[in-house]
């Protein structure tokens, strides 16, 4: 099966969104390699006995998905930006519930350079960073779905400026400032190297 075009995608979308189910079971497969890679890139840099997995992710945002009512999809880039939300929260959560049940106790602290890293002690990390992006989006909201979209979503910067219709060189700008920005947020306000 080769990729779906960007038209067909939408079109599916705009069907399910009208009520058609037969749209939601052809949109099903069109989506899910995308997603699975996006979550597998994301999965990647976690340890290898993370006890959520890929394909696990990916079955949650689908279950979150289907159970919205009335959502009114714009296009393509729409549904996949909805997608990295759901995944950021799915992965939040996930870290909050892993942190409360360490109550923690020999939690390290991590920067937001090495949160993007392969690190042991991922689940604290998605926590800081989801109170840090959440900070962001009330100085700075696009730099908050560029981060969003690139570090849950897994998406290019081509990809992201497609989302956000802007261009490659502004999601650049809004990538580098917003970790700068992360960077002094996750650091208690610390002075950071640019």
């Amino acid at each position: 099966m080769g990729t779906p075009s960007v038209h067909e995608v939408t079109q599916l979308l705009r069907a399910w969104s009208a009520g058609n189910q037969n749209a939601l079971e052809k949109l099903t497969p069109l989506v899910y390699q995308e997603l699975h890679r996006a979550a597998q890139r994301y999965m990647a840099s976690q340890r290898p006995d993370h006890t959520l997995q890929t394909t696990a992710l990916v079955n949650e945002v689908y279950l979150r998905l289907v159970a919205f009512k009335e959502v009114s999809w714009a296009d393509r880039a729409h549904f996949f930006a909805v997608c990295a939300q759901l995944m950021r929260r799915i992965l939040t959560d996930w870290a909050r519930g892993q942190q409360y049940l360490k109550r923690g106790k020999g939690a390290r602290h991590v920067s937001f350079d090495e949160a993007l890293v392969v690190s042991p002690e991922r689940g604290p990390d998605l926590v800081a960073l989801d109170e840090a992006l959440k900070a962001l989006s009330e100085v700075n909201s696009r730099r908050s779905q560029v981060v969003e979209l690139r570090f849950y979503g897994g998406l290019s910067v081509e990809e992201t400026a497609g989302v956000l219709k802007v261009s490659p060189e502004t999601v650049l700008r809004d990538w580098k400032l917003a970790k700068l920005w992360l960077l002094r947020e996750m650091s208690g306000g610390k002075q950071v190297e640019a």
